[in-house]
């Protein structure tokens, strides 16, 4: 994959102790306010990757997510696969998203695109964030513990671990996010994307 989107963020800089926690999909009004809480306990600012129909629903709780200081980012306006959409009806998307989310940063919705939405996205300067750490705490097979540890057990310098403020995802996250950032609070501090986002000048 990371041969297909070559310009893409995997992972940040592997010499500093330093970790990108993101979620996926949201804002929810069932499990995003949980997420935001246990962050603003632990003292952690993260990215969110918002689905623009999503924001459009639930200004308020994307405005709260804005005040508490976390990292905002564009993950289409209807959670489209790119490998399903031609390039016209997917890059509509992605701008759709984007007059509700102001951010250069994108992050494909299944880790999927075309070569040709890739390169024309990268064109419109985004910067597009993919990761290296996947908790998978939308697959209802797994168990909360077995998301926790596919994220301890492969985080290092510089890893952007992705985890969802979705209902699919409540079950797991929500029991051991905390846990998760207490652990890794040991080895590394916490940053957002933001530093790796084009100049906003631009939109």
């Amino acid at each position: 994959m990371r041969l297909i989107y070559p310009k893409a963020l995997w992972r940040g800089d592997k010499n500093k102790a330093q970790i990108y926690l993101t979620f996926d999909d949201g804002p929810i009004p069932d499990i995003t306010p949980q997420v935001l809480s246990i962050l603003q306990k632990c003292d952690v600012k993260a990215t969110f990757f918002c689905i623009g129909d999503n924001v459009r629903k639930y200004p308020g709780l994307f405005k709260q997510l804005l005040e508490q200081g976390h990292c905002v980012g564009n993950h289409t306006f209807h959670h489209k696969n790119g490998l399903k959409s031609d390039v016209s009806a997917y890059l509509t998307e992605v701008q759709q998203c984007a007059e509700y989310v102001k951010s250069k940063l994108f992050r494909p919705p299944y880790g999927k695109m075309k070569r040709s939405q890739y390169r024309e996205i990268k064109r419109q300067n985004f910067q597009i964030v993919m990761w290296d750490v996947l908790a998978m705490d939308y697959d209802q097979r797994l168990t909360a513990n077995q998301c926790k540890a596919n994220v301890l057990n492969n985080c290092r310098n510089g890893s952007v671990i992705v985890f969802h403020d979705s209902v699919k995802a409540s079950k797991n996250v929500l029991p051991i996010l905390e846990e998760i950032i207490d652990e890794l609070k040991k080895k590394y501090h916490f940053a957002t994307l933001e530093e790796f986002e084009p100049d906003r000048a631009i939109m």
